[in-house]
């Protein structure tokens, strides 16, 4: 069933972390490893039994088949250059990853690893606002989409064994254009996470203006609106300076949606808004 006898991840926090406890529960009987600067971390993964062994230095990657990049994507420079000088180019390993944001990236990754691994770049469109790894989630990739951006330079085996893998966890795999990716993404999961983030610092400044604390009168619609909110800055932050152009232009499709409904409360237009709210109830209905 497994391709793999030890698979090493790199970053072992909320994804990385349920990835290693996904790996358990479908039964890998293989070696779970992790890397981590932060040695609560690892400390953590061992007592929950989530990996066999870790460290902060990359030691662990050293006999890896696969190794599994989930850090931050503003940090995959110093991941690859890690995995570098702690692989032997003849042990033909594979390389993959969970970043959000594909690419260049991909083509990046590839670029430095040719000729020491094999590179296939992937994304699991799983995840929750907490973040560290005592989080981790059982069953979080079970019958969730895992997008796989394989490039005219992956190798077809690689590709192969990391599209198995998924399918094991219990995912559905979709091959997608790197740069597709990025476009898709952009607007369906990067366009909401900055949205949530900026309703949170629009209620702020109301609050300020009002000098009144708005967050206390805050019910259930927006507690479950902005939950996202909650997510890890560092990553958001690198996911927006990564795919800068398309998070830029989805927000500005979106400033545009905002001020076509501005423009029909201004004008009393209550068809209109009747049209709009009818319209996106109607789309929203469908998912």
């Amino acid at each position: 069933m497994w391709e793999f006898k030890h698979i090493s991840i790199v970053g072992l926090g909320l994804i990385g972390g349920s990835f290693a406890l996904n790996l358990k529960k479908r039964g890998f009987p293989g070696k779970v490893t992790a890397v981590d600067l932060n040695p609560e971390a690892i400390k953590k993964g061992k007592k929950l039994n989530l990996i066999d062994a870790g460290d902060a230095d990359g030691s662990v990657l050293n006999g890896a088949d696969l190794i599994v990049i989930a850090t931050p994507v503003g940090a995959y420079k110093n991941v690859i250059n890690l995995i570098k000088k702690k692989i032997n180019p003849k042990d033909n390993v594979i390389v993959t990853d969970l970043g959000s944001v594909k690419g260049k990236l991909v083509y990046a990754c590839e670029k430095e690893l040719n000729g020491i691994a094999r590179f296939v770049g992937g994304h699991p469109i799983a995840g929750t606002e907490k973040s560290g790894v005592e989080n981790s989630v059982e069953d979080l990739f079970k019958g969730a989409k895992f997008i796989l951006t394989p490039t005219e330079n992956t190798d077809p085996e690689a590709k192969e064994k990391v599209k198995k893998l998924w399918h094991d966890l219990g995912s559905t795999v979709i091959e997608m254009d790197p740069y597709y990716h990025d476009k898709i993404f952009a607007s369906v999961s990067h366009l909401p996470h900055v949205v949530a983030y900026s309703i949170v610092d629009a209620i702020d400044i109301l609050s300020n203006k009002l000098n009144e604390d708005l967050f206390t009168f805050t019910g259930g619609g927006f507690r479950d609106f902005t939950r996202i909110a909650m997510s890890d800055p560092i990553m958001w932050r690198d996911i927006c300076i990564e795919n800068r152009d398309n998070i830029l232009e989805a927000i500005k499709t979106f400033k545009q949606s905002l001020t076509h409904v501005e423009k029909l409360i201004e004008n009393n237009d209550r068809d209109g808004l009747k049209t709009f709210f009818e319209t996106a109830r109607k789309k929203r209905n469908r998912i």
